[in-house]
């Protein structure tokens, strides 16, 4: 009978192990406690990388996972989603994780630690991060960030907007990208809210405004991307500053015929950050460190800039890259977040504020 229940007990403890299973590989790792080499030694076993959001045309990441392939032979795949789905995914999936890293827009970054999502790595380049653009623990660190812009496409717009109000006057549509869940048409929100007198805890004035263009028939429906930019169906867009200057060195390549001009608003605007999180619940949480070490690099640096996104860092940019970013002199009256515990509010009620007070009025 004591080997009978010996036995018993002996098969519980073997089935509460394997219930446990893979989510102490990643959630009790601490990356922080490792040296760089450790790191790239286990990263090398775990062979690939999973990202979100991540896109190849993002803010030139092709680059960066291709040198990651190259460096430490980590093959890689992205699924491009917003940030709030990649948070999403993180959380239902847990345990049965198939994603390893993501680039959510600033504000996601404390909610994803709200949520427990998160897997602390601080990087080596710590002490040369702002501290505005990481968290104190290393869930989520800011790589680079972008400014609100206007992108407009001259074959289709012979007086291209230099300012909200030029908008404002204008007779072509204009695209947003989906208010209830992307960053970017969150911060275009916010820009228009600033440019007449708002801020991230008054965005109704930005609402007023884009009520004005619903009314006039004037807000482009149509789900963006770069497919219709390309094929012209989309007249003018909000977008950061890196994806508009993306967007047409790519369709240049294409078409060298192709027009666009690309303004930050003469008003003011809004710049913001973007920042990796690795996932809890990772089943490649040494991958996933060694991607975001290799963002903050030099080198992860210089492929953002590549791509025209501002470097979090400050590193001396090569010539041939500065050269392609906007002049300096456009960024004067634009600005960082202010206060992101209200702008962290304001984001929870954006969607329904969007379609109750903007999109019940368009054309």
């Amino acid at each position: 009978m004591k080997n009978k229940k010996l036995l018993i007990s002996i098969l519980a403890c073997m089935l509460t192990l394997s219930a446990c299973g893979t989510s102490t590989t990643s959630s009790k790792v601490d990356l922080n406690s490792m040296s760089i080499d450790e790191i790239v030694e286990n990263a090398k076993k775990d062979e690939k990388i999973e990202s979100v959001g991540m896109p190849d045309t993002w803010a030139n990441w092709k680059d960066t996972w291709e040198g990651i392939t190259k460096e430490y032979g980590i093959t890689h795949h992205d699924t491009d989603m917003s940030s709030a789905e990649e948070l999403s995914i993180f959380e239902s999936e847990k345990d049965d994780a198939t994603k390893d890293i993501g680039d959510v827009g600033q504000a996601f970054g404390p909610i994803a630690v709200e949520k427990e999502l998160t897997l602390p790595y601080k990087t080596s380049y710590w002490d040369s991060i702002p501290d505005w653009a990481k968290d104190k623990d290393g869930n989520w660190i800011i790589a680079y960030y972008g400014t609100m812009s206007i992108m407009t496409n001259t074959k289709l717009v012979k007086n291209p907007p230099k300012s909200f109000k030029d908008i404002l006057n204008g007779d072509y549509k204009v695209s947003v990208g989906d208010v209830s869940t992307a960053n970017q048409a969150q911060f275009a929100v916010l820009a228009a809210a600033i440019a007449n007198g708002g801020s991230e805890s008054n965005i109704q004035p930005g609402l007023d405004y884009f009520k004005k263009l619903a009314e006039q028939g004037r807000i482009d429906k149509g789900e963006f991307s770069i497919s219709r930019l390309e094929k012209g169906e989309i007249e003018v867009a909000l977008l950061w500053d890196y994806n508009a200057l993306g967007y047409k060195d790519q369709i240049l390549q294409n078409n060298p015929n192709a027009s666009f001009e690309i303004n930050i608003p003469a008003e003011g605007s809004i710049q913001s950050g973007y920042c990796t999180i690795i996932n809890r619940y990772t089943q490649r949480p040494y991958a996933a460190a060694l991607a975001r070490e290799y963002i903050l690099s030099d080198q992860g640096q210089i492929n953002l800039a590549k791509g025209f996104a501002r470097p979090v860092r400050s590193i001396k940019l090569p010539d041939d890259v500065k050269n392609k970013l906007l002049p300096d002199e456009q960024y004067k009256t634009s600005r960082m977040i202010k206060d992101q515990a209200a702008w962290d509010k304001t984001t929870k009620s954006i969607a329904k504020d969007w379609k109750e007070n903007v999109m019940v009025y368009a054309k």
